[in-house]
């Protein structure tokens, strides 16, 4: 595939060394970048082409990922009508629904939405992706790979479900990076010193994390094989039960959920 992006940030960079090391050539990846420190540091990191405007040249090949900021979504899309023939159109821009951006690229059809989390940025991301209907069954795998460089996938039938992923997967690493603080927090009144509670906060975190990944069964029988009847996990989890805490994580779910509709409908305004 020769792919262009569109913004070279984190998550770009995510994309391209995760596609790099999966083997595709660093000559079939161009980045449009208008900040000259960002085009050498992908110059000097991953020796691809770097490109400061649009052009011709900087979008030869099969596939454009946008990557900039939703904000600037309009404005690059704006600039990018009537040079996307025959080119699938990927845009990792969040909240931006796939219907108004492909209005503002002209009417631009073959266009996939992807909302990636940060771990991503380690190649241990999940990304939802919803595609429009004139999305070939090709372009739908050559999207799917290039988010595969950087973790899981999950394809959607209806875009509204992509409120959902922003909710649980896109906001999820900050929910346990806040359960993170709440246990690190726990060790220091023990006595820990910062690097000891930290230590202690994120390698349980990673531990149970690969033990939940290997296993097939469900999560509540593997959180119920550590509660032990009377035991210590028995009286934090009946203090958890007891401040309705799983409730109070799935409404805040669905708040941020409602939220990125908000979102959606605001970005998505016509000027």
């Amino acid at each position: 595939m020769n792919i262009t992006f569109i913004g070279g940030g984190n998550m770009a960079s995510a994309l391209i060394s995760g596609l790099l090391q999966q083997g595709t050539l660093a000559s079939s990846v161009r980045v449009v970048e208008i900040s000259p420190e960002g085009r050498e540091r992908l110059q000097t990191q991953y020796r691809v082409a770097t490109f400061d405007s649009l052009s011709a040249a900087a979008l030869a090949g099969e596939i454009v990922v946008l990557a900039v900021k939703p904000q600037q979504l309009r404005e690059v899309a704006a600039q990018l009508q009537g040079m996307l023939t025959g080119k699938l159109v990927v845009s990792i821009a969040a909240g931006v629904r796939a219907a108004d951006l492909a209005r503002w690229l002209g009417g631009h059809p073959q266009l996939v939405r992807a909302m990636p989390n940060t771990p991503a940025m380690i190649l241990s991301g999940i990304t939802g992706l919803y595609a429009l209907p004139e999305v070939s069954a090709t372009q739908k795998q050559q999207a799917e790979s290039v988010l595969k460089a950087v973790g899981a996938v999950v394809w959607l039938d209806s875009e509204s479900g992509m409120d959902a992923i922003t909710a649980v997967s896109g906001s999820g690493p900050a929910y346990v990076f806040y359960f993170m603080e709440a246990l690190q927090d726990a060790a220091r009144q023990f006595g820990f010193a910062d690097p000891e509670a930290r230590r202690l906060a994120v390698d349980t975190f990673l531990g149970a994390a690969k033990l939940a990944a290997s296993s097939d069964e469900d999560l509540a029988t593997l959180r119920a094989r550590v509660t032990s009847k009377g035991g210590t996990t028995e009286r934090a989890i009946t203090t958890m039960e007891g401040d309705a805490v799983k409730a109070a994580i799935v409404r805040a779910v669905q708040g941020a959920a409602e939220r990125s509709r908000e979102l959606g409908d605001l970005l998505g305004k016509d000027a």
